[in-house]
């Protein structure tokens, strides 16, 4: 069997109300999008799993990766605890308009009601208009009552937490928050493997037909977290040439890397396969095995478990997002 190597996907596209065209424009994403909201930069979700562009692998698509490498691929402790089912859902998203505000569920509540996983996710923006703003979780201690009495009044926006951003920002958004992207902003997105999500409130908007998308009020309430928190952002050290961490949780660990020289990643410690996102820059992946792969502005590889030792050279100063599921 041939060695594995870093596994380019082709992105899937899709139109929507919101979208815009950057993710053509700048990071040169081929496919028919007239309003390109997302690209699924690496997908196992049903209907859109992602298909290899690169290497012996090319036209095979992610599942049946998993199911020929297992654990080579995806590392031996992820493969038993998901079985075939890619755990994460990596996506770039362009906002020209507001996006919906919405939540989605929990582990407990996603299997009871969808037998699907929760959606934990988070964001890491990579360009924002002046001004452009995003909310993320309450800005005052609500109940359930309060909540829907602003939810039929219209007026959730004056109890939700909004927040001007900026490139670099990170939000860490657990299931059950309350959010929404907001015009102006071009973001990467890393999340479980779910699309669950609950529609609270769209804005009044219609398409081009008249008709306004479906909400999920009841379904909503008992998804949401009503708690507040002193700060939504996630802080961190901004260092060159270092791992730098950005989130931890159960189904994702995040690092961002900003380098100007070559750095050697030793992925000995941990057991899972390493997805990495160039947020700016160009980068030459080399593995032990003497593959050399180039990834740029916007592009997404995947690292399988059985690669131990990467070195990432950078052709300019870049900044990438590294994930990976750690025990």
């Amino acid at each position: 069997m041939n060695e594995l190597y870093p596994i380019k996907f082709k992105p899937i596209l899709k139109d929507r109300i919101w979208g815009g065209n950057k993710l053509k424009t700048l990071f040169k994403k081929e496919g028919k999008c007239t309003t390109c909201g997302e690209s699924w930069e690496l997908s196992a979700v049903q209907g859109d799993i992602s298909v290899v562009t690169n290497g012996f692998l090319k036209g095979n698509n992610l599942q049946e990766l998993i199911e020929v490498y297992m654990g080579d691929l995806v590392g031996e402790k992820v493969y038993e605890r998901f079985g075939i089912e890619f755990p994460l859902l990596i996506k770039l998203i362009d906002a020209t308009d507001d996006l919906s505000i919405q939540v989605h569920p929990d582990d407990e509540l996603a299997h009871k009601r969808h037998d699907s996983f929760g959606k934990t996710e988070m964001w890491v923006v990579m360009d924002a208009e002046k001004g452009a703003k995003l909310i993320s979780g309450f800005n005052k201690k609500i109940d359930k009552t309060e909540y829907l009495k602003h939810v039929e009044g219209k007026t959730l926006k004056n109890i939700l937490n909004s927040e001007e951003v900026e490139e670099g920002d990170v939000f860490f958004i657990p299931a059950g928050r309350v959010h929404a992207i907001g015009a102006g902003i071009l973001l990467a997105e890393i999340q479980q493997t779910s699309d669950i999500t609950y529609r609270i409130y769209d804005w009044d908007r219609v398409d081009a037909a008249g008709k306004s998308r479906e909400l999920h009020t009841e379904l909503a309430l008992d998804a949401i977290d009503y708690s507040i928190h002193n700060s939504y952002k996630t802080e961190y050290e901004k260092v060159l040439n270092k791992t730098v961490n950005i989130a931890t949780c159960p189904y994702f660990t995040t690092n961002i890397i900003q380098l100007d020289q070559p750095v050697r990643k030793d992925y000995n410690f941990i057991d899972s396969f390493v997805i990495y996102i160039c947020l700016h820059g160009e980068l030459i992946l080399k593995t032990e095995n003497d593959f050399v792969e180039k990834i740029g502005t916007g592009e997404t590889i995947l690292i399988p478990a059985s690669l131990k030792e990467i070195d990432i050279i950078p052709v300019k100063e870049s900044k990438i997002l590294e994930v990976y599921i750690k025990e």
